[in-house]
């Protein structure tokens, strides 16, 4: 199971940093495109969060400058190779409260596999902000990344 997270967590790593340098080089950067990249982010520090049953530095749709990007990406990344590392028990149930203060229960693979789901899913939301914009999109599919 430690394997299968590494991979996923290393292509949904180099998504990231590939649409956050794109985002760089653009002049002007969509303000959904802002407003879901930096969801994504949050979201990812937020369940890092909750796994390691620490308080969470940011809210589930705070915004981002674009400039800031690549270091909170760094630090997601980071605490989650951290956390695949040292599990001992993927399927260890994670007690936490939901945005809305409901409590939870899921496996610590149920949430790692939604942390990528959850960014792959926004990332496509995304393509099609860069297509309304006029830009070309990159393509983010597992098998081209695994190429």
């Amino acid at each position: 199971m430690e394997a299968f997270f590494n991979k996923i967590f290393d292509y949904n790593f180099h998504c990231n940093k590939k649409l956050i340098e794109q985002c760089l080089a653009l002049e002007a950067v969509a303000p959904n495109t802002k407003r879901v990249f930096s969801h994504i982010l949050n979201a990812h520090h937020i369940w890092n969060a909750r796994i390691l049953n620490k308080p969470s530095e940011f809210e589930i749709w705070q915004e981002h400058e674009v400039k800031d990007w690549e270091e909170i990406h760094y630090e997601n990344q980071r605490s989650s190779f951290d956390i695949v590392s040292s599990a001992e028990n993927f399927d260890k149930r994670i007690d936490y409260e939901n945005i809305e203060g409901r409590l939870f229960t899921n496996t610590l693979q149920d949430i790692l596999f939604h942390i990528i789901n959850h960014s792959t899913n926004h990332r496509g939301q995304i393509a099609v902000d860069f297509r309304i914009s006029g830009e070309d999109p990159i393509g983010f599919d597992y098998v081209y990344y695994k190429r």
